[in-house]
């Protein structure tokens, strides 16, 4: 149940504001039938928790009492950061090339986490050769290079989907959303930065200081998220908004991978507190920010796994959690097509359940 939008709607960042009065609500009918479907199942109601809550939440979004999960795509951006220049990474910023040729060449971990998922994967490289500018020094991208950041996240869904999974890949890119989430939820840069690539404790404090640099550089127009995303983002993080944007717009679920992309989820959050409710969080990283973004945002993780590689690597381990949510809300028999006696706090053989 998607409308199209068109891939040129993000002229400039204010298109991003009137994009956000438009935002169409789940499917509440979808939702009802799919409640309804699941107080029927063989089971007593709520024994498979959130594994139901899932199920019709799926559902919502999808406008189905029964979703599906046969066309589901993993995005991951790619994008280079100047503030790299000030030693806030374990690793040099010519990683995130070499990663994107591992993912094209099927060697990395999220290559096998989409395949073993059932998942399509699409990597989107933004001008790597181009790193954004140090956010100590100026702001990270113009407003021309951040609109077209934006749409090219936004223009990314060029088709129907069922499920999409979000992430990302770039040296740098925890600092920048480090900046982001404390120029958002506010508080010291050192609440919000953590290790990213392996730093240790030396090199933590070096990064919260240089956050702390680009907040004071910017403070007076950190009122704005979008500005916010604009002098203390990168492409990749820009261009997650815009996908999760379009997918708002065209009603297709998400699955938020870590750190990083719950940064760019929050812009929007900032922005519009609705706009992230077709999105779950698939899993909290280790990057010890994520449970502080999570909680700002509202979102409970479907996993906690001790994760921090990003590439949408958490996002994607928790399609399996949205498979197994769907295979039983559509596969389950209900009470009367099993001729099972249904009763609330029993089980199918008549003992309590746990």
């Amino acid at each position: 149940m998607s409308r199209s939008v068109a891939p040129d709607t993000i002229a400039g960042l204010e298109d991003v504001r009137m994009l956000l009065r438009q935002l169409p609500p789940a499917d509440a009918a979808s939702a009802a039938a799919a409640r309804a479907r699941q107080a029927e199942l063989t089971k007593p109601p709520g024994s498979l928790g959130r594994l139901e809550d899932l199920a019709v939440w799926l559902a919502a979004w999808q406008g189905r009492a029964n979703p599906v999960l046969e066309r589901v795509r993993v995005f991951v951006f790619a994008g280079n950061h100047g503030v790299t220049a000030r030693s806030v990474s374990a690793f040099p910023p010519e990683v995130t090339v070499q990663m994107v040729a591992n993912f094209r060449a099927g060697g990395a971990a999220i290559n096998q986490l989409a395949e073993c998922f059932g998942a399509g994967l699409e990597v989107v490289p933004l001008e790597l050769e181009r790193p954004t500018a140090d956010f100590t020094t100026a702001p990270a991208m113009t407003e021309e290079e951040c609109a077209a950041a934006l749409r090219a996240g936004f223009s990314g869904l060029d088709g129907p989907l069922d499920l999409l999974a979000l992430g990302e890949m770039g040296i740098g890119n925890t600092t920048a959303a480090a900046a982001v989430t404390a120029a958002l939820l506010g508080g010291p840069a050192a609440r919000f930065v953590g290790p990213g690539t392996g730093l240790d404790g030396e090199g933590v404090r070096r990064k919260a200081a240089v956050v702390e640099e680009g907040l004071r550089r910017h403070r007076d127009a950190l009122s704005d998220p979008l500005e916010v995303l604009r002098r203390l983002g990168g492409r990749e993080i820009a261009a997650m908004t815009g996908l999760l944007l379009a997918a708002r717009l065209r009603r297709v679920p998400v699955l938020l991978d870590g750190y990083v992309c719950c940064a760019a989820a929050a812009v929007l959050h900032a922005l519009e507190p609705d706009a992230l409710a077709h999105c779950q969080a698939g899993h909290r990283s280790a990057e010890p920010a994520h449970r502080l973004l999570l909680e700002h945002l509202g979102l409970t993780p479907l996993l906690d796994l001790g994760m921090r590689l990003g590439e949408a690597s958490g996002a994607a381990v928790a399609i399996g959690i949205l498979r197994a949510a769907v295979a039983c809300h559509n596969g389950m028999a209900t009470f009367a097509s099993a001729g099972v006696s249904g009763g609330e706090g029993t089980t199918t053989n008549g003992e309590e359940s746990s």
